[in-house]
């Protein structure tokens, strides 16, 4: 039904997800996408300070869904002005993921 996908633009769907479901929903849209390379943002933040959405994933994390089926390009990491909601420092992570 969905059909050949190009490209995956994810700036807000796996921040969006609580830690239990963010396997899952790595793993679908792995398969259903055929692996289509992906542009992933991503939060990183003391997760201690400031309930998600979004939530924070470490480079850790993203490699542990991603790495089995992709090559990781972090591409920009860079502090988010002003932090998140003025109550915490925040990073903005970049990431490309290509079919290995």
């Amino acid at each position: 039904m969905l059909g050949a996908v190009d490209a995956i633009y994810d700036r807000a769907a796996l921040v969006a997800l609580p830690k239990t479901m963010r396997n899952r929903y790595t793993t679908h849209l792995t398969e259903v996408t055929d692996k289509a390379p992906q542009l992933l943002v991503t939060y990183e933040y003391d997760q201690s300070l400031m309930d998600g959405p979004p939530f924070s994933i470490s480079s850790e994390e993203v490699n542990q869904h991603y790495k089995h089926s992709y090559g990781l390009d972090l591409l920009v990491s860079a502090d988010v002005p002003g932090g998140f909601k003025g109550k915490c420092a925040a990073k903005e992570t970049v990431w490309l993921l290509q079919n290995v």
